[in-house]
This record gives C-alpha cells, structure tokens and sequence, in this order.
C-alpha cells in the first residue's frame, strides 16, 4: 500500500458512515414526525371520546395488534354501543369517493385492508362469549376533521369532531352486563403494547426542541353537546336483547362460511329466525350486492325489515325482504309478463273442474279440499307438466295412498282446472311462480349476493328452485332455514326432489330459548305422537323437542268455558291481568287465532273493553303499545312475552296416548291442525292461555 493509503480508505469508511448515519437521521426525523402527528392525532381522538367514560364506556389505548410483535392499535372502545376498533389519521387531505378514498390524488383503499381483517377477526373470538358481529365496528378517525361520512371495506370513516356521536348514537345497545362480558375478552385479545425498544445507536442522544404540530383543524364538540347526544341516542326506543347478544353457538353460526347451499334448522324458539336476521346482516356488511330474505309468510318480511332497521341500520338499505309471491310478481312485473292472479275466480274454475271429477275421487275422499290441495301443492306446487312426473312422485307429506289410475283421474281434475284458467285467462298463486321460474331460466336475476330464506318447510319445490336460482352454488349465497316439525301447510317436497343438496352443510339449533320449561311441555304434547317428514329425508321423523334452557314460569292456563260469553270475558279479563305486570305491556301480548273470522272477532271484543289493538298484518317490527292480533300462521317467525288462543278445538288438547289407535291420529288435515296449535303456543316466552268454548 503506497503512503497514505490506510489513512484514504479510513476517510472513505468514514465518510460512508457518516452518509449512512445522516440517512438514518433523516429517516429518523421522518419517523419522528410522523410519530408526532400519531401522537396529536390519537390525543385528539382519544380526547373527543373522553367524555362517553362517564356512560360506561372504556377507552383502551395504545393496544397490541394481536399477531403481531410491533404494531399497535390507537385505541379500542367498548361500552353500551358496542365494540369500536379506533385508528387515527392525521391526513390534510381526505377524499372520499365511490367506495373509495384518497389522500391527495393517491387512492389507498388498500391500506384499510388490514383494519377490516382485524375486525373480522375479533368478531369471531367475541363471538365466543356471544357478541353479535354487527356489534363490532372498525373505525378510522381523520384528524382536525368534521363531515367525514362513509365506509371502505367495512371500516367505517369520520372525523375526530364527530367520533363521538357516530359511537354514542348507538348507546343503548349492550347492558352493563354485558359490556363487562365482552370487555374481559376484549382485553385478553388486545394486550397492553409494552415498552418501546432501546436506541440501538451508541452515540449521545440528541436533545430536540420541541415543535409543535401545526394543525388546521375542526372545533372538537364540547362536553354540553356530547351530553346533549348521547341524551338522544339514550331516548331512542330500546333494542331487544338478542339484536346484540346471542348465545355464543348462534353467534359463530351467524358468520360460518359454507361452501355451497346450507340449511338451518331447529325446533320452534331455538332461534333460527334471529340467526337468519343476523346472518343476513353479516352478508350484507362482509359482500358486494344486496341480500335477499323471504318466506311464505307474506307479512313476516315487514316485520322483520323494522327489526333489522333497529338492529343493523347502517346495513338496513342493503338487505331486501319480500315475500316469495311478491317476489315472483315483481319479476314478471319487471320483463313484461302479464298476470293476472283472481282467487275468486281461480276457486270458481276448480269447482267447475271438480264437478267432472267429482264422481270418481269422492269414492276416494269426499272432501273437495284435499283434491285441490293436491293440485296446488302436489302438482302446481313441483310444476308437473306430465302424467308420468305425478304418476313417479313419492308425494312427501300426503297419508293417503294413491294408485296409478287414480292418480291419472287427479290428473284430469288438473287439466281441466287449467284449460279453464287460461279459457278465463287467469292464474293462481302457483303459476306466479312457475312463470317466475321459467324467466329466470330464460335470464337470471342479477344483483343479489346471497339468499336467505326464512320457514322453509312451507314453501313448495317449486318457489326453493326459484330461489335458488337466484341464489346459486356459491358460498353463502343460499340458505334455507326452517323446521319440518311446523309445516302447516298441505303437501311437501324434499330437497332432492328439487335438485338441490345441502350434505355436510346443514346445522341443526336444538337448545330452546324462548319458552319456559312449563309452556315447552305442554306445546310438545300436543304434537308428540305425530309425525312428519323433513325437507332432507322423505322417511317420516317423530316429533323432538328442543332441550330447553333453565327458565321456569307459570303452567300455562287450559281454560274450557259452558258458553262463548264467559270464554269471550276470560279473554278480556287474562289480558288486562298479564297487561297489568310490572315487565308486560300491552304491547308484549299476543292474541293469535286458527282464522281471520276470530282475528276480526278478538280485535272486536279488545277495541270495546277499551283496548287498543294492532293487526299482525298491518305490524311492521316496531316497537308498540297495542295488543297484537292476528292468525297462528301469521305470528310464525315472531314471539311473545304472553300469548291468547282463543276458540281453540278442545279437541286439539286431549291427551295424545288415548288417541293413538284412532285414525284421527294419522288423518293429516288432524295432524296439521295440531302442528298449528304447537306453533301457536310456542310463540309464548313467559305466559300462555288457551281457551275454548264446550259447546
């Protein structure tokens, strides 16, 4: 090495030190400032929700994000109005635009993935423990910010100026108990961040003079209008229980993923109505589209939209609930298909009909009403075109065996009840469906991400292919839920019939919670010696009832009375009783009827002793003070604190092991009459009264 040389490259090493260290300033005080605008930012935050601590609320700072050793979430939320994951920006540019957002020209939608993923995940262990994942929201918070509103991925947006009212609009929603639940699991999952790291450099540590953040910001609101907000939020009426909290099994049901179509079932009270709710919720939050939700029942998708309304409001636009009629008319509304649907009319023609076929089938069975259920649930209901489709049909649900050629005279009782529709140029219910199937065919519905069908067991095949063309194969994108043991209806069918499989998907609900022990068992032994055939398997299952859960109450009060008059002043005098209870308004009453004639006659009987009255179909889920009335078939997806049956078929109630030889028992007109009355009573939580006239 020539003179000089060592002390060059010594010169040279240091000098690539000194660059390397000035980079790693410079890095450093991008760090810093970055780190100090988090700092205000998350100060800012956290000052804004200060206020809600004196409601119930914890304010959880400078938590661990789970899985991993160095980042951190700015602040977790949990009290009355759920769960709120908190990540603060300090942006001086937010642009919010079609699902997406910018800071400046820069789209970075992407960079709220990992926020969305963390509330995903922490749904599923709160789940655990019974939270509602429509409880836990993800939530980014613009620094110096007022008017932000909007949502990507799941995360919702605001500015700091109005965080707290976006959280306090929700108070209300978990009880302190349940608050305190969830918080111990929140804490175990969202450990403490520890200490920072040392500084790894072995040169002195600089002393900086502090420069404060310059921000161009909102007024925060002050401690009078966050009061003033959550005084609101709190007057608003109150929220049921189980839009929040379910029991842990419903609420990890509520967001399993299955990778086709799946199937919900479970006896009455077990909740499957309110996991459908649920589920539904969680489609639409977690996937592009909108939800679809129908049943038979044409008001259950009224009452079930004001729920969901209370329940999830900021989803509530994106989930549709519509009757399966409504649905198939709305469809041949939409592509021009003209229909013309007259009951009257359409009755006129099948009696006309029957009058040809009257002499052959009444050797069979006499009544003209189990020749046109036949027709309308046997064949209308699979959408038979040909004899031999009727002549190889298994006829699921139907206890009267029919040969070859009777079934052909059935046949011609069908041909002529259509050749005399379409002469009238009419149509029934069934052809809605049929004509809707057939355009879906033709040209599938766009828009729905998933279907979600409510009390399945009483749709016909036909309207589940219809369906389920909506729907499709995909995951999550259908599901039945529904239970065999309440099918009220005439006829049946099974899944294969219809083509579709639900093998290794099907969840089964079988803990009671909504009866008491005492109305559970005397609703089961109404039922207990019948039979019936589930949507999966033609072979004929025995009633089972779910297990109940520990709550005990009053027997349920069996009342026979000599006369109408006396049965008809019970009725008043049991309701203004239970009305009468500290925990029962009138509105928790529900007086539900086996027809329309004895809906028009309770209202009447109530509207006259001075109590107010709603009819279920004019209900929409919201929150009343009138007793609720309406038929057992309407009430099917609801409950009610007490429930009336009045008029009920003595009958119905007597003990079933005296009947068991008695071919009532396997008369399926007897046995759908009962499975009426058990879905009447099972629409009871605390209190049931059945009343009947002897004579």
């Amino acid at each position: 090495m020539t003179a000089g040389g060592s002390a060059g490259l010594e010169a040279e090493r240091q000098l690539a030190r000194a660059a390397a260290l000035e980079a790693e300033a410079l890095a450093a005080r991008e760090r810093a400032e970055n780190f100090m605008a988090a700092s205000v930012s998350e100060k800012r935050t956290a000052e804004a929700l200060a206020p809600l601590v004196a409601h119930g609320y914890h304010l959880l700072a400078d938590r661990q994000w789970p899985g991993s050793r160095t980042a951190q979430v700015d602040l977790v939320v949990v009290g009355p109005s759920g769960v709120y994951i908190v990540d603060s920006k300090f942006w001086r540019e937010v642009t919010i635009a079609a699902g997406h957002i910018f800071r400046g020209d820069a789209d970075v939608t992407d960079e709220f993935d990992g926020l969305a993923e963390l509330a995903w995940k922490t749904e599923a262990v709160l789940a655990e423990v019974g939270l509602a994942p429509g409880e836990v929201h993800a939530v980014a918070v613009f620094t110096g910010k007022k008017g932000v509103s909007g949502a990507v991925n799941t995360v919702e947006l605001v500015g700091d100026a109005d965080i707290a009212r976006h959280i306090a609009r929700r108070i209300g929603r978990l009880s302190p108990a349940m608050v305190e639940t969830v918080l111990k699991a929140v804490l175990d999952f969202f450990p403490h961040v520890s200490a920072p790291a040392p500084i790894s450099l072995t040169i002195p540590e600089p002393v900086l003079e502090s420069t404060p953040v310059e921000l161009d910001i909102a007024e925060l609101p002050s401690a009078d209008e966050i009061q003033a907000q959550l005084l609101d939020a709190m007057l608003a009426p109150p929220i049921e229980e189980w839009m929040a909290f379910l029991h842990p099994d419903q609420a990890k049901l509520v967001r399993r993923s299955f990778n086709g179509p799946a199937r919900i079932r479970g006896a009455a009270g077990t909740g499957k109505t309110v996991v459908g709710l649920h589920r539904a919720a969680y489609l639409a939050r977690s996937r592009p589209g909108k939800v679809l939700v129908t049943t038979y029942v044409r008001t259950l998708p009224t009452v079930l939209h004001g729920l969901i309304e209370r329940m999830a409001p900021e989803v509530a636009d994106r989930v549709e609930f519509v009757g399966v009629h409504q649905l198939a008319k709305r469809i041949l509304d939409e592509r021009g298909v003209t229909t013309r649907v007259d009951s009257r009319k359409a009755g006129d023609a099948f009696t006309a009909a029957w009058a040809s076929a009257a002499p052959t089938l009444t050797a069979i069975e006499p009544s003209k009403a189990y020749w046109q259920e036949e027709v309308e649930s046997v064949i209308k209901g699979r959408g038979f075109t040909r004899f031999e489709q009727y002549a190889d049909c298994a006829r699921v649900g139907r206890r009267r065996k029919l040969g070859v050629d009777q079934r052909r005279a059935v046949w011609e009782l069908f041909r002529d009840y259509e050749t005399r529709l379409r002469a009238s140029r009419i149509h029934d219910f069934a052809d809605l469906v049929l004509l809707a199937e057939q355009e879906l065919a033709r040209e599938p519905l766009e828009g729905y991400s998933a279907v979600v069908v409510d009390e399945a067991q009483d749709l016909s095949c036909a309207m589940v292919r219809m369906l389920w063309s909506i729907g499709g194969d995909g995951a999550d994108a259908f599901t039945l839920i529904g239970d065999g043991q309440q099918t009220i209806y005439p006829g049946g069918y099974t899944l294969a019939e219809a083509g579709l499989s639900v093998a290794g998907r099907g969840v089964i609900l079988d803990v009671n919670y909504r009866n008491t022990a005492e109305i559970l068992e005397a609703a089961a032994t109404v039922v207990a010696s019948d039979g019936y055939t589930d949507i999966e398997d033609a072979a004929e299952l025995r009633f089972e009832a779910a297990r109940p859960v520990a709550r005990h109450g009053r027997r349920p009060i069996r009342a026979s009375y000599p006369n109408t008059a006396q049965h008809d002043a019970a009725l008043v005098d049991r309701v203004r009783a239970v009305a009468a209870s500290i925990d029962t308004s009138l509105g928790d009453v529900g007086v539900l009827c086996t027809n329309n004639g004895h809906v028009k006659r309770a209202m009447r009987l109530l509207e006259n002793a001075g109590i107010p009255t709603v009819e279920l179909t004019d209900y929409d889920g919201r929150p009343t003070d009138r007793v609720k009335v309406g038929t057992i078939q309407r009430a099917k997806g609801l409950e009610f604190k007490q429930v009336l049956l009045p008029w009920t078929d003595a009958a119905l109630l007597a003990p079933r092991a005296s009947r068991d030889a008695d071919a009532a028992s396997r008369d399926e007109k007897a046995e759908r009459e009962r499975r009426v009355l058990y879905v009447g009573m099972t629409r009871a939580r605390d209190g049931l009264w059945v009343g009947s006239v002897l004579c």
